[in-house]
Formats: C-alpha cells, sequence, structure tokens
C-alpha cells in the first residue's frame, strides 16, 4: 500500500527527530577550511575523495597559494604537485587555478553567494555551490552527495538517481530548518551505520522506519 502524504512527513519527521537525537543539530564541515574561498577550493578538491585526504593537502596548497588572486597566476603543473594524492588530480588543479583566477578578477576575491554566480564558476556544479550557500552564507539548501543519493533511496524520500532532481525531491519532502544539516547527518550514518558495502540495518536506530530494512 502506498504511503500517504501525511504518513511521509509523519515518517520523515520522526527520521530527523531520531538523527538530531543520535548527531545533534550543530551544523559543521569536515573540511578544514578559515574562509569562503579555501572551502570551494576544499570542496572542489574533494570530488571522488575522502574529507580527510583533502585536509592533508590543503595546508600546503594554501600556504603556497593564500589568495585566490595568487592561485589564479598559479601554474597548472605547480598545483598539480601539491594536489597529486587527492585523485583526478590534472582537472581538479585546471579548475581551482581558472575558479580561483574568476573570483579574482570578476568577484573581487570574494567568493558569490548566489547559486547561478556559483555554478558558472570552472569546475563548480550545484553540490559545490550548496556547500557554501549552506556553511558560508546560511542560504538553506541541500547537498546531494554519494551518502545522501543512496541513503535518501533506501528511506523513501525520493526514488530518482540524478543528484538534481534527488535535491528537488528533497526540498519538497525535508523541512528548510533541516536541509543544512541532513547532509552532515546522512554523511555520519553512512560512514558508521548504513555503509555502501554492508549497511547494518540491525543495529540501525532508523530500522522500524526505513522500508529498505534487511533486518
Amino acid at each position: 500500500m502506498k504511503e500517504t502524504k501525511k504518513q511521509l512527513k509523519t515518517r520523515v519527521d520522526a527520521v530527523l527527530a531520531r538523527l538530531d537525537e543520535a548527531y545533534g543539530t550543530d551544523v559543521r564541515c569536515y573540511l578544514t577550511h578559515t574562509d569562503a574561498w579555501q572551502l570551494l577550493i576544499a570542496v572542489i578538491l574533494s570530488a571522488q575523495c575522502t574529507d580527510a585526504r583533502v585536509n592533508m593537502v590543503t595546508p600546503a596548497l594554501f600556504e603556497a597559494y593564500p589568495t585566490p588572486e595568487a592561485m589564479g597566476q598559479a601554474e597548472v603543473k605547480d598545483v598539480e604537485r601539491l594536489i597529486h594524492s587527492v585523485g583526478f588530480y590534472h582537472n581538479k588543479a585546471k579548475n581551482i587555478v581558472d575558479c580561483s583566477r574568476v573570483i579574482a578578477e570578476e568577484y573581487g576575491g570574494v567568493v558569490p553567494g548566489d547559486i547561478e554566480e556559483l555554478t558558472k564558476l570552472p569546475g563548480v556544479g550545484r553540490k559545490t555551490a550548496n556547500v557554501i550557500r549552506g556553511n558560508v552564507y546560511d542560504d538553506p539548501s541541500i547537498v546531494v552527495d554519494t551518502h545522501v543519493k543512496r541513503i535518501s533511496n533506501k528511506l523513501g524520500f525520493t526514488t530518482e538517481e540524478d543528484p538534481v532532481k534527488i535535491e528537488f525531491d528533497l526540498m519538497k519532502v525535508l523541512p528548510k530548518d533541516h536541509w543544512i544539516i541532513y547532509n552532515i547527518h546522512i554523511i555520519t550514518l553512512g560512514r558508521t551505520i548504513c555503509t555502501a558495502r554492508k549497511p547494518d540495518c540491525a543495529n540501525c536506530f532508523l530500522k522500524d522506519l526505513c522500508p529498505s530494512n534487511k533486518e
């Protein structure tokens, strides 16, 4: 029997309440940064790479190129040497140099907060833009990464596979005050309990609320 909108809302509220109880309500970012530009560069580097690995790379990178202006004038091959361990470093090096140059030349060194402006920047898609909007500008936004995509489908909050479609589905389902923190909670759940390789349904605190529970 298909879940009604009222039943879905009740279940969503219960899921969010348990996530809040388990992981708290503080909005935090796992990528080390001191300003919006550093966070933007770190998020670009984090594609298909762990936050821990990015955090190992960025201190030397930002020491060598401490501003958008400096990074924008860097030689791509020099940046590649500093970030080679993050994977896909050729494209990432070009993107962070080009992105920094545009920020320096067109935005006066200030990372824009508008999603349309952000997604015009080299290497910046909706996921990266929403991280900046949510963590820097406190603009409610939903970040769809691999954990959010996978677990939101398991929870029955979306049936889509395309990240943009998932984002818009979640905007309809989740209350706005949870848009930012939902990603943080789901990342934690996905790294500890609902892992991609072997979800631990038996010990999941959401098992009675999850349609995909395999217990």
